[in-house]
C-alpha cells in the first residue's frame, strides 16, 4: 500500500488530466500539524487552467475524492487534505513491517549495481584520533545505506602509508628514537617523533631537505628505509584494526597509497599520450583552465609522484576491478579541489565514468573552536574516547539497573553508539565541537535515549502474555503517528543515500522514539482488553525500525538496559 499513490491517482481522476501523475505527486505535501490531515495537496498551479481561485478549486476537488483507505478528503484555503483510515491503513501496515521483520524496508534501487566507498584512510604511524572520527562513521553508514538500497558496497580504507611524512618520520626516528621505546608503544612514540620534528623543524629548516631526502630512498627502494616504513605500517594496522573491531566496521580493501606505486606509470604514460601534460617550472603538470581549476601537479621537479597521481591510478584500478555504478571519497571539505582535479582529469582523458566519481565532504571536530592537528599535538585519541565513553556509561547502568546482566557488553554498546550517533544526527558539511558530555547524555537527542526507547520496547514484549497481531488495527491517534512514521521508513533510506547524508536516518529515528515515548506515557499498552494484540504489534514494528535504523547507522543494539 503506498498512501502517496493513492492519493495522487484520486488527484489525477478529479483533475481531468491537467496535471500528469509525476507533477501530481511532486507537489504532495506531508502537514506539519496532524489535525491538518496525512498528505496535502496545494491547487495554486491549476488556478490558470480552470479559471478559478485556489480555493474554489480545493473545495470542489475534495468532494469527489474517494477511494480505498480514505476516510475524507478537506479543503483548507488552497489545500486539499486527505485523512486515511487509520484501522484499515494501520493494520495493512503493521502487518506488512511484522510480516517483512528484518527485511523491512531492503529496497531494489541499487540491484546489480556496485557502489565503492573510500572512507576512514588514516594516515600509518599516526594515533587514530578523533579526527578521523567523520569520515569512519559516516563511511560505514553509506555502506550500510547503500547495501539497504541493493547495492553492493566496496568498501576501501585508503590507507595514508606513502609521502613525504614518512621521510620526516624516518628522519626523527634516526636522530631521537629509541628502539626499545617504540617496541613498547610503537604509535605513542612516533607519534611524539613526529611531533618533535615539526618543532624542530621552525628552528632548523635543513631537516625538511633530509626528510624529502630520505622519502626519496624510500622511493627508490633503500632497505633501511623499507624496512622502518613496513615495521610503522605493521605495527600501525595492529592498532588500527583494534579500533575498528570495536566500532564494527569492516573493509573489503587495505590498498592503500603505497599499492598504486606500480601503477602510476601507464596513467602517466597515458597522459602524454594525450598531450595533456604539461611543463611547469620543472614539474609535470595536467592544465585545467576550462574547469576553473589550479592545474593538477603530476609530478615534482625532482620525479617525485604525488597524491594526485596516485589518485589518479587507484580510480582507473577501481574501475577496472570493480566497474562501479558510482565512486564515493568520504573525505573533508578541505580536500574538495584535490578531487575536483581528478575527476577532471579522468574527463580530459575522456572516460565518461568520471562522472560517477563523487566527493563527499564533510565538517570537522574541533577543539575549543579549532581545528585537530597531529602536528601541533592538538589530538583527542579516538581509543581514549571510547573507553572514556563506555566507562562513563557503565557508571550510568549501574546506577539505573545494578542487575542487568552483561553490563560490560551493553555499557560498550551505549558509550560508543552514542558517539557514532552524535556524529550522525548532525549533517555531515558541519563542524562538531568535541564534548564527551554531549554524546553520552542519556536524554534527548542521542545513541542512548535511542538505545534505552528501544530497550524499553523489548521489555512490553518480554512481559507480555499475549502474541503481536495487526488484524484489528489501532484508531487512536498517538497509534496512527507512529504508523505513519514507521511507514516512511524505506522511503527514508532511501533519501538517506540519495543525499549521502545518513543525518536524514538520524534525524528519522529520533522522530520515531519521541512518538512512541509519548505514546506509552499515553496509552495502557499492556492493558488486557481487545486492543492488546493490536498494540503489541505496534510495538514490535518499532523494536524492527529503531533495531534496523540504528544498525543501519552502526550501532549496536541491546535489548535490555
Amino acid at each position: 500500500m503506498d498512501f502517496k499513490a493513492i492519493f495522487t491517482a484520486q488527484l489525477a481522476s478529479v483533475l481531468n488530466g491537467q496535471l500528469s501523475e509525476e507533477a501530481i505527486s511532486d507537489l504532495i505535501e506531508t502537514p506539519k500539524n496532524p489535525a491538518h490531515g496525512d498528505l496535502a495537496f496545494p491547487c495554486f498551479t491549476l488556478a490558470k487552467a480552470f479559471r478559478k481561485s485556489p480555493a474554489s478549486i480545493a473545495e470542489e476537488a475534495a468532494f469527489l475524492i474517494k477511494g480505498p483507505y480514505i476516510e475524507k478528503a478537506k479543503a483548507a484555503g488552497p489545500y486539499i487534505n486527505i485523512f486515511f483510515s487509520k484501522g484499515a491503513a494501520g493494520a495493512d501496515i503493521l502487518e506488512v513491517i511484522l510480516k517483512k521483520g528484518k527485511e523491512y524496508g531492503l529496497l531494489k534501487d541499487g540491484a546489480g549495481k556496485t557502489a565503492v566507498l573510500d572512507f576512514s584512510s588514516p594516515n600509518i604511524a599516526k594515533p587514530f584520533s578523533m579526527g578521523h572520527l567523520r569520515s569512519t562513521v559516516i563511511g560505514n553508514a553509506l555502506g550500510n545505506l547503500a547495501e539497504k538500497c541493493g547495492y553492493t558496497a566496496v568498501r576501501i580504507n585508503h590507507l595514508g602509508d606513502w609521502g613525504t611524512q614518512f621521510g620526516k618520520l624516518i628522519t626523527a626516528y634516526k636522530k631521537w628514537g629509541n628502539p626499545d621505546k617504540v617496541k613498547e608503544h610503537p604509535i605513542r612514540e612516533l607519534l611524539s617523533l613526529y611531533i618533535r620534528f615539526h618543532v624542530e623543524a621552525e628552528a632548523d629548516p635543513s631537516l625538511e631537505d633530509e626528510a624529502r631526502s630520505w622519502f626519496k630512498e624510500l622511493e627508490n627502494g633503500n632497505k633501511e628505509a623499507q624496512a622502518l616504513w613496513n615495521w610503522f605500517r605493521d605495527e600501525s594496522l595492529k592498532e588500527f584494526q583494534q579500533v575498528y573491531d570495536r566500532l564494527g566496521i569492516h573493509f573489503n580493501s587495505y590498498n592503500g597509497e603505497a599499492f598504486y606505486n606500480d601503477k602510476m606509470k601507464p596513467v602517466i604514460k597515458e597522459l602524454m599520450a594525450k598531450d595533456l601534460l604539461a611543463e611547469s617550472d620543472g614539474a609535470e603538470v595536467v592544465q585545467l583552465p576550462d574547469e576553473d581549476l589550479p592545474p593538477c601537479l603530476i609530478k615534482k621537479s625532482d620525479g617525485a609522484t604525488l597524491y594526485a597521481t596516485r589518485d589518479l591510478a587507484a580510480a582507473f584500478y577501481r574501475r577496472e576491478n570493480y566497474q562501479f555504478d558510482h565512486s564515493l571519497y568520504i573525505v573533508g571539505q578541505e580536500q574538495s579541489i584535490h578531487f575536483r582535479q581528478v575527476k577532471s582529469v579522468i574527463k580530459k582523458m575522456g572516460y565518461e565514468w568520471a562522472d560517477s566519481m563523487k566527493h563527499v565532504p564533510f565538517g570537522l571536530y574541533l577543539k575549543d573552536g579549532k581545528k585537530m592537528s597531529t602536528r601541533k599535538g592538538r589530538v583527542i585519541l579516538l581509543e581514549e574516547v571510547l573507553d572514556e565513553a563506555v566507562l562513563l556509561a557503565k557508571n550510568s547502568i549501574e546506577a539505573k539497573n545494578p542487575g542487568l546482566e552483561n553490563k560490560d557488553e551493553v555499557a560498550e554498546a551505549v558509550g560508543i553508539g552514542a558517539i557514532l550517533f552524535h556524529d550522525l544526527k548532525n549533517d555531515r558539511m558541519n563542524n562538531i565541537e568535541f564534548s564527551l558530555e554531549d554524546m553520552l547524555t542519556f536524554e534527548g537527542e542521542t545513541g542512548p535515549y535511542l538505545q534505552y526507547t528501544n530497550a524499553r520496547a523489548y521489555s512490553l514484549l518480554r512481559k507480555a502474555d499475549d502474541l503481536p497481531s495487526a488484524a484489528n488495527g489501532l484508531s487512536e491517534p498517538y497509534s496512527w503517528e507512529i504508523i505513519k512514521l514507521l511507514y516512511q521508513y524505506p522511503e527514508k533510506l532511501r533519501q538517506s543515500y540519495r543525499q549521502l547524508s545518513p543525518s536524514v536516518l538520524a534525524k528519522f529515528l529520533i522522530d520515531v522514539a519521541q512518538n512512541f515515548n509519548k505514546y506509552y506515557g499515553q496509552v495502557r499498552i499492556l492493558e488486557k482488553d481487545a486492543g492488546i494484540q493490536a498494540r503489541l504489534a505496534l510495538v514490535k514494528a518499532v523494536t524492527i525500525v529503531l533495531t534496523d535504523g540504528m544498525q543501519t547507522l552502526g550501532m549496536k543494539v541491546p535489548r535490555q538496559m
